[in-house]
């Protein structure tokens, strides 16, 4: 009997792909798509987003084209939960969220895995551009994919091994344009759709506007002050500003300045020149390591702190079991609170965890 795989599909062309090799693998395919929330709720819109109405067409549309199953699953309620109430919570008090890595974890990676588990399937299926390889010490490892300007292992390193080894990604070792090759080929309603941009809930990319209508809340204006304390002007709500921000502060200042620091306390936010956005040191928790159960010494890895960022050298220390700290060989521009940071040992994900502190 042929195993049974579960395909996470969002209506775009890479779980499409991914849906179609699995089958071709001999896997007993089905698809699924997961509905998140209500077009209405967010003013979707069908270029900007994933997951949204128009893609529950486009994903039903493939599946009858490759000859599989397919189903919506609703997990509004989970997605609210664990997804839209962390990202408002996080703004709230001065960190930066990234949503996509909790959709992944608590969402892709749990709920829809423990579904796939009552359902008996074998494993999950997605379009992410990484690669799980599985060593000979039976640990299961997450790998950069092939095409390097598409690879996404920087929001996957939350996965465990339980979950590495019940996932795929057909995709791993292909580069974008042979997935759209593919696509071409059998001719699917989505072989050119425009991949998604921004947070799929916030389409516009105006995430605090987003916020104040969700909750129904004002955030209070306050001062804009430099890093003695002298106000500079008046800022329109701390939700609106993230570290190292210069555009759109609405200031006629005699030089570039930047978002340094959100003083929630006194509802001020700190400016600073370029020069005062650079830090060495990082702590970070909420770890999760996937090529080890622990760091046992002070390690020399690579660390990346945003999606698109280069990953820079540093000293990786484990602090308990919980808390790891990072000194960078050079001091690195910008780092924000509730970002992750993920270590590479070369192209491996060594795992990641959640910035809440930041040290010269």
């Amino acid at each position: 009997m042929n195993k049974k795989a579960l395909v996470a599909m969002s209506g775009g062309v890479d779980s499409s792909v991914a849906a179609y090799l699995i089958k071709q693998a001999g896997y007993e395919a089905t698809g699924i798509t997961l509905k998140l929330f209500d077009n209405d709720d967010i003013g979707e819109s069908r270029e900007k987003t994933c997951c949204s109405l128009d893609d529950i067409d486009d994903a039903r549309n493939v599946c009858y084209k490759i000859g599989i199953p397919y189903y919506v699953y609703n997990f509004k309620d989970s997605f609210k939960d664990n997804v839209i109430k962390r990202f408002i919570e996080a703004y709230e008090n001065g960190s930066t969220p990234n949503p996509c890595i909790d959709c992944n974890r608590y969402i892709k990676f749990e709920k829809l895995m423990r579904r796939a588990k009552e359902l008996d399937f074998d494993c999950v299926v997605t379009g992410h551009y990484a690669i799980i390889e599985e060593a000979e010490n039976g640990r299961f490892l997450l790998k950069k994919s092939v095409d390097l300007s598409k690879d996404q292992s920087y929001v996957l390193y939350s996965l465990t091994q339980e979950q590495l080894s019940k996932t795929l990604f057909p995709l791993g070792a292909m580069t974008k344009e042979q997935t759209r090759q593919i696509a071409d080929e059998l001719r699917l309603v989505n072989a050119n759709k425009h991949d998604s941009q921004d947070i799929c809930f916030v389409p516009n990319g105006k995430y605090a506007e987003f916020i104040e209508e969700y909750t129904g809340k004002t955030y209070p204006h306050g001062d804009f002050v430099d890093e003695e304390g002298n106000v500079l002007g008046e800022h329109k709500g701390i939700i609106r500003y993230t570290i190292g921000q210069r555009k759109g502060l609405g200031l006629a200042l005699k030089h570039p300045m930047y978002v340094k620091q959100k003083d929630l306390e006194h509802n001020k936010v700190v400016l600073c020149e370029n020069s005062g956005l650079f830090s060495r040191e990082l702590y970070a928790n909420d770890i999760n390591l996937i090529s080890c159960d622990k760091i046992e010494q002070p390690t020399k890895l690579k660390a990346r702190v945003r999606y698109n960022q280069k990953e820079q050298d540093a000293v990786v220390t484990q602090i308990d079991d919980d808390t790891l700290k990072i000194v960078f060989d050079e001091p690195q521009r910008a780092v924000s609170k509730g970002q992750a940071v993920v270590l590479y040992d070369g192209d491996y994900v060594v795992g990641g965890g959640t910035i809440f502190k930041t040290s010269l």
